[in-house]
C-alpha cells in the first residue's frame, strides 16, 4: 500500500489545486459497503462552520491549504499532510486558515465501527477514542483518500479494508480510552433536565426563563451550567440537534421541506440555512447523493 500511496494519481486534485483553488465543492455521500461511515471530499475557501457536533467520528485529511477549529477552548490549525480527529459528541467549530482554504477529505465512522475495530486490533480498554485534535502523519491522510476513491469505484475490498488500516493506525498513534462522564454535580442534574425538556420540545422550545423557572434555578444559572456540561448554550445545542434530526429524516427519505417543520425550523430555507453551517452541503444535496443508500445503522 506504501507504494500505491506514493504515486501521483493517489493525491487527490494533484493537478488541479493551482487551477480551482477559489472554488468551493462538497460532496457528502455513503457507501453501502461500509455501514456506519459517511465519506466526504470538499474544498472551502469562505466557508465557516459554526459550533456544532458529530454523533460520529470525525477523521478529516487534509491535502492542501488550511483549516483552523475551536476545540475544547482553543484555536487549532491543520495543514496538507495532517488529519484533523474530533471525538463523538465534541463541540467544534471550522475556518479556513489562509486565503485558499482548505481541501480534504474526511471519515465519519460511527463509535460502534471504531469500538469494533479497536476491539479487534488495539489494547485500548474502555470506549476509545483520539487522544490529541491533530496528527501530522501523511501516510494516514492517503490511506484516507485511498479510501474515498475506493468507495468511488465501488471496490469494497479496498474501501473496507483500508477503513480498518486507517482506524487502526490512528488509535495506535493518537488513541486512548475517552475519559469518563464528570460527577454528577447539581448543575449537571439540572442541564441534563433542560436538555430532556428541549428534545422532547424541539419543535416548540421554551424561553430560557420559562425553561429556568420550570427547572427552579435562574436563566443565568441555567445557561452557565448548560454550556460546562454540553459545550454550548441551549440555543445553539438545539440547532444542533434538529440538524441532526433532520439528517437522519433525509436518510430515511422525508422531503427537505417537510423535515425542516418536524424538527422545528419555519421553512426549508431556515432548514438550509443551519444545515448548511453545519454539514457543509444544502439538504437536498445531501439526500441526493444518498437517496439509494441503505445503511443498517
Amino acid at each position: 500500500m506504501a507504494g500505491a500511496a506514493g504515486r501521483g494519481e493517489d493525491r487527490p486534485d494533484a493537478n488541479r489545486q493551482g487551477a480551482d483553488r477559489t472554488v468551493e465543492r462538497a460532496r457528502h455521500w455513503r457507501y453501502a459497503e461500509l455501514p456506519g461511515v459517511d465519506l466526504l471530499r470538499a474544498r472551502y475557501v469562505r466557508k465557516a462552520f459554526v459550533r456544532h457536533t458529530h454523533e460520529h467520528f470525525v477523521i478529516a485529511a487534509l491535502t492542501d491549504g488550511v483549516e483552523v477549529f475551536h476545540h475544547r477552548g482553543s484555536d487549532v490549525s491543520v495543514g496538507a499532510g495532517a488529519l484533523a480527529l474530533i471525538n463523538p459528541d465534541t463541540p467544534h467549530t471550522g475556518r479556513a486558515g489562509v486565503p485558499e482554504g482548505w481541501l480534504y477529505g474526511a471519515l465519519y465512522p460511527s463509535p460502534e465501527v471504531v469500538a469494533a475495530i479497536a476491539a479487534e486490533t488495539t489494547a485500548v480498554r474502555g470506549t476509545p477514542g483520539f487522544a490529541s485534535p491533530v496528527l501530522d502523519d501523511p501516510y494516514t491522510v492517503r490511506l484516507v483518500h485511498q479510501v474515498l476513491r475506493a468507495a468511488d469505484e465501488g471496490n469494497a475490498l479496498a474501501a473496507d479494508t483500508l477503513l480498518r488500516v486507517a482506524v487502526t493506525r490512528l488509535l495506535r498513534l493518537n488513541g486512548g480510552p475517552l475519559p469518563q462522564r464528570r460527577p454528577r454535580t447539581a448543575g449537571a442534574r439540572i442541564a441534563a433536565r433542560a436538555r430532556a425538556v428541549l428534545e422532547e420540545r424541539i419543535a416548540a422550545p421554551p424561553t430560557l426563563e420559562a425553561l429556568a423557572t420550570d427547572l427552579g434555578t435562574s436563566p443565568f444559572a441555567l445557561l452557565r451550567a448548560f454550556r460546562d456540561a454540553y459545550g454550548m448554550p441551549p440555543h445553539t445545542w438545539l440547532t444542533d440537534v434538529r440538524v441532526r434530526r433532520a439528517r437522519h429524516l433525509l436518510d430515511a427519505g422525508t422531503a427537505p421541506a417537510e423535515a425542516a417543520v418536524a424538527v422545528g425550523f419555519t421553512d426549508q430555507p431556515h432548514l438550509n440555512r443551519h444545515f448548511t453551517r453545519i454539514v457543509g452541503v444544502p439538504p437536498g444535496a445531501y439526500q441526493r447523493e444518498r437517496k439509494n443508500v441503505q445503511d443498517p445503522r
